[in-house]
């Protein structure tokens, strides 16, 4: 099973030599990848959860895929909607042959109201646009001669049904984000009854899950995925790959952008993890 870790590209703390330290800190502990968020116009909305400064994801991936050898790469989660899809298409499959070919395009419609006002994008169409975007970027990688990278693996985000339909459609893994293994359990039977009515595949599995190590158990059916005791931790991965993900992303944010200034914290969570993975 591969493990990755979402690494922040935003807030307070956030620089070249914070991002710098992520990344070898993520490679050197063995996780297999390493992925960044996607914000372009911090307004109101995107700011109350992740502040200024927020590094532009195929700009921070490329730089980092300069500074690391093995990791993978990839967004959690790219919003399609928010630029052309061939400009999409061709820093991706740039990325792609710059990085030898580490590449994960993790893909979503996104939430924030008032940065699609200021991108001049309707709210209203996102999910329209996405599929037709995806459509469009997936041509233009087939196209080799002029793109030269062929196609490149897309996750899905998203925890709607209409993510789960959108997994299906395009035959790409599913990328649920931050939840509770009781909720994980019933949206995988839905995919399955949404892949099985299409008469397609099911998609495979790739969470993004919650990284709060504690001392003490956590209890009680709120308790997210990822959170708890090094021993829930594992034990929430485990269920997972049961599920039949084959892999996992930990997200080691905890909502406070403050948190940014102090990364050791989430780098000894993540040491943690590592060791007993080992």
């Amino acid at each position: 099973m591969r493990i990755g870790v979402n690494v922040p590209n935003f807030g307070p703390g956030t620089h070249p030599e914070h991002l710098a330290r992520w990344a070898k800190t993520v490679e050197g502990l063995g996780f297999d990848l390493l992925m960044v968020s996607d914000h372009v116009a911090i307004t109101p909305d995107v700011a109350k959860q992740y502040p200024a400064p927020f590094f532009e994801p195929f700009t921070t991936l490329s730089w980092l895929a300069g500074i690391t050898t093995r990791v993978q790469l990839g967004t959690t989660v790219l919003i399609v909607p928010y630029r052309h899809p061939l400009l999409m298409a061709r820093m991706a499959a740039n990325l792609q042959q710059l990085s030898g070919g580490r590449l994960i395009l993790g893909v979503g419609v996104g939430w924030a109201k008032e940065e699609f006002a200021a991108l001049g994008v309707p709210f209203e169409r996102r999910g329209k646009l996405t599929d037709e975007y995806l459509r469009t970027m997936r041509a233009a990688w087939d196209d080799e001669a002029d793109y030269g990278s062929g196609q490149i693996p897309v996750w899905v985000g998203g925890n709607s049904d209409a993510a789960l339909r959108r997994a299906v459609r395009f035959g790409a893994p599913w990328h649920p984000l931050r939840f509770t293994m009781p909720w994980f359990t019933e949206a995988v039977g839905r995919l399955r009854a949404i892949a099985d009515e299409a008469q397609q595949p099911v998609p495979e599995l790739a969470p993004r899950i919650l990284l709060k190590l504690t001392d003490r158990p956590v209890d009680g059916p709120d308790r997210k995925a990822g959170e708890g005791t090094i021993e829930q931790i594992l034990g929430d991965i485990e269920q997972l790959r049961l599920t039949g993900a084959d892999t996992v992303l930990l997200d080691p944010y905890l909502g406070d952008p403050d948190e940014t200034l102090r990364p050791e914290v989430a780098w000894q969570a993540l040491a943690t993890v590592a060791a007993h993975r080992s």
